[in-house]
């Protein structure tokens, strides 16, 4: 029976405060983030700001060797990351701190982690004075072994080891030397002839030391700012190099010597290769452009606009979530971190408004993972995918248009059908910030739209995101946020900490596609993807979706994306699918992955705000972002999707999918212009499918079957009404 949903109690709201956003733009300090002062906060502080100018100037006015740059980019990281980030939690008090033995055990490593710096001094003048190479045992015995001993009881003690959290610990101290010594002897090794030998028995065995010191550096830093998934993921790809000659099937292979796959696997090969190729690039230009947006509040504004164009409307609070995270998504490059940032001030509202605490943070966590998929930006993943595909970036950003714009009208969909179905309201005019005043500084959009221009104009990355992070500067200077030399201090000290996660997760990426690419594993995935493509396409698909969500759960979209890229895509192509429309789907489900239980981090970071349990709100966002687990399926049976075809190929897929999405919104949520009975939602199911699914006939059919339900729920509201009025 119909019923029309009672309108809640405004009397009980009256107390709530105009919203005004503050402090969306602030970075929440880590629980193992380290927050000096006095004389450390301001070198620290230097470091930060140095290293943001690096790359601002590499890129820009005095370009650096390639190889050279990678390295310095991620020594850089590992040296702020374990300056900044512990090892270990917090201790309390003087109780908790570590025992005396464990500081001098700490103090004692830095005899060795010196001696391997100095060493690299040496090597460095005796290469320049004309010698081919370094004598092995002087390689081994007064580099090779120190640096490694000094590196794997560093981090063994940093484990351990509880200071208070505004002091540097004697142990990260050690690999912060560590660091440096292998990011000197790979400066002079690889600028010199003997880069050739790298992957041969040729190669001087130091390349070796330094590559396993750098990889447990790596792994490490990964560990504290990223969590354990994807340092186990690592873990079990390095595995593999070593026990993959043991195994059986096409898991096999003949197997490589450490010296050989150390020496090659930090080179582009590897570490050095795709991942940090971006993340040297165009992740922290953009990182150094977010952090230029956020020192102005831009973000501030962001939310107060969509609180203010959508704050009005049925379960307001929701559908300003939806639009709020896609605009941080633009400036944020991770789900979480949008899911922490916009999360913390629309949760709260959405529950206020009706919306279960299970319901308000699965919207959060779905909308918040849409921001990864937002063009122009995308997040990180999308400067990969240009950077393995060879596709312009522009190409990229405009094929992501109408899936984004999918997505999110799916999630629109959904919280809308339930605002309805629950009857719920929207917010009052004087709970929402005034849209004439927010539109008078409408000019704060300008540097994303200077960027989109400039992009479209023919200009690189390099150069656009330049011109885009200047223009927030000067657009600064319009707003109550003027930004100064000691707020562009700010900023350039905020970029250096924020890229520290992001380059640590690409650097660790990195070492997976070295394993990858120096094993061949990845061809092995691909001829068992052609395999199941020859019994079904759909199956190969879906176990390419299997794989990637697997490779992307608990990891950042970009080492997820980078991963999964690494093994499925290329598979994907093999068995015939265009490389923009097999990436496009990898780079999907990698996305995905971070609202796919049961390891699901943007909802995790949803339900701590919440306070519902983190399962349910994982499985909630996956029910509200189900529309991303069909949309990459339509990218391989309509290509015009991601606009490959012509226009009105284009034109008739856009409209179609669109009235699927809207159909699909409303069988999960049993609503569409009232309640829709068991029968009428599997109708409806059907509908939607064979619009989402592109053809021709389909979309006829489910045009068919959208219309007379419509029909058939617009007569039963009339007739309602009619009753009643007779009544």
């Amino acid at each position: 029976m119909s019923h029309t949903p009672e309108p809640r109690d405004e009397a009980a709201t009256d107390n709530v405060q105009p919203v005004n956003a503050e402090g969306v733009d602030e970075v929440a300090a880590e629980p193992n983030r380290r927050l000096y002062s006095g004389w450390q906060w301001l070198l620290f502080g230097i470091l930060a700001i140095a290293y943001s100018l690096f790359h601002l100037v590499s890129l820009n006015v005095y370009p650096l060797e390639t190889w050279s740059f990678r390295i310095l980019h991620i020594a850089g990281a590992l040296i702020l990351g374990f300056g900044f980030y512990a090892g270990t939690r917090f201790a309390d008090d003087d109780s908790q701190r570590s025992a005396t033995w464990m500081r001098w055990l700490s103090y004692a490593l830095l005899v060795p982690a010196l001696y391997a710096l100095v060493r690299v001094v040496l090597m460095q003048q005796e290469m320049s004075a004309g010698a081919m190479r370094i004598a092995p045992e002087i390689e081994a015995w007064h580099f090779g072994y120190p640096l490694i001993l000094a590196t794997v009881a560093g981090i063994l003690l940093s484990w351990g080891y509880r200071q208070v959290q505004h002091r540097l610990s004697p142990a990260d101290l050690v690999l912060m030397i560590c660091a440096m010594a292998v990011a000197g002897y790979l400066l002079v090794m690889f600028n010199s002839p003997l880069r050739a030998s790298t992957g041969t028995s040729f190669a001087p065995m130091g390349i070796s030391y330094a590559a396993i010191a750098g990889s447990l550096l790596i792994l490490e830093l990964t560990r504290r700012v990223a969590g354990l998934a994807l340092v186990i993921i690592s873990a079990i790809f390095l595995g593999y190099v070593f026990a993959g000659p043991h195994l059986p099937g096409f898991l096999g292979y003949p197997g490589l010597s450490i010296g050989r796959f150390f020496s090659q696997v930090y080179t582009d090969a590897g570490i050095l290769g795709p991942t940090t190729a971006v993340s040297s690039t165009y992740i922290i230009l953009f990182i150094i452009f977010a952090a230029f947006l956020q020192a102005s509040k831009v973000g501030d504004y962001f939310v107060n606009f969509a609180f203010a164009a959508a704050g009005r409307a049925r379960g307001g609070p929701a559908k300003v979530s939806i639009f709020a995270s896609g605009l941080m998504g633009m400036i944020n490059g991770t789900s979480a971190g949008n899911v922490v940032s916009t999360g913390s001030l629309t949760i709260p509202l959405m529950k206020k408004v009706g919306y279960p605490a299970r319901s308000a943070g699965a919207i959060e966590a779905a909308a918040s993972t849409g921001g990864q998929i937002m063009p122009p930006i995308m997040g990180a993943g999308a400067f990969i995918m240009a950077e393995v595909t060879g596709i312009p970036y522009t190409e990229i950003a405009v094929a992501a248009l109408i899936p984004a714009i999918l997505y999110f009208l799916s999630i629109y969909c959904m919280v809308d059908f339930e605002a309805a179905r629950k009857g719920m309201r929207g917010m009052r005019s004087d709970e929402i910030p005034k849209f004439r005043r927010l539109v008078k500084q409408v000019y704060l959009f300008a540097p994303i739209i200077i960027l989109i221009a400039a992009l479209f104009m023919g200009y690189s990355v390099i150069r656009a995101g330049t011109l885009a992070t200047a223009s927030a500067a000067v657009v600064s200077w319009l707003s109550p946020n003027k930004m100064g030399i000691r707020a562009i201090l700010q900023a350039l000290q905020l970029a250096g900490s924020m890229s520290i996660q992001i380059i640590a997760v690409c650097a660790c990426a990195g070492l997976i596609v070295g394993v990858i690419a120096l094993t061949g594993v990845g061809a092995r995935f691909s001829s068992l993807l052609l395999g199941l493509a020859g019994v079904s396409q759909l199956l190969a698909l879906f176990f390419a979706m299997c794989i990637s969500i697997l490779l992307g759960m608990g990891m950042p979209t970009t080492a997820a994306y980078a991963v999964a890229a690494s093994v499925v895509a290329p598979g994907l192509i093999e068995i015939g699918i265009q490389p923009l429309v097999a990436h496009f789907f990898v780079f999907y489900f990698a996305v995905v992955s971070a609202i796919t239980p049961p390891v699901a981090l943007a909802s995790y970071a949803a339900a701590g705000i919440s306070g519902d349990r983190a399962m349910g709100t994982s499985v909630a966002s996956f029910k509200i972002g189900l529309a991303a687990f069909i949309v990459p399926f339509m990218f391989f049976y309509s290509p015009a999707m991601l606009m490959e075809g012509s226009w009105m190929q284009i034109l008739r897929v856009g409209v179609t999918a669109t009235l699927g999405i809207v159909l699909l919104s409303a069988t999960v949520q049993a609503w569409f212009f009232g309640p829709v009975k068991a029968w009428q939602r599997i109708v409806m199911l059907i509908g939607a499918l064979c619009m989402i699914y592109g053809g021709l006939i389909t979309d006829v059919a489910g045009l068919a079957i959208g219309i007379a339900l419509f029909l058939l729920q617009r007569g039963r509201h009339d007739g309602g009404t009619r009753s009643v009025a007779s009544g």
